[in-house]
């Protein structure tokens, strides 16, 4: 399998809090479980690289703050 060339990042879901399912709990304290829709069940999400390089451009061009990145 070939590398890909793009650097990929986890970050713990915070839908989950890295369980990977979370639990609602209705007005008759009836507990259900669920997997979690955010990260798939893995309690991870995972972002390219560039996705987090121009997300932070993006941001900084919206609120006017030029930094460099390094």
């Amino acid at each position: 399998m070939a590398k890909s060339k793009t650097r990929r990042h986890a970050f713990i879901c915070e839908t989950c809090k890295g369980n990977g399912y979370v639990k609602i709990i209705h007005d008759n304290n009836e507990h259900i479980v669920l997997q979690c829709e955010t990260c798939e069940s893995e309690g991870e999400i995972y972002v390219d690289e560039s996705e987090v390089v121009e997300f932070y451009i993006d941001d900084d061009l919206a609120t006017g703050n030029a930094h460099k990145l390094h």
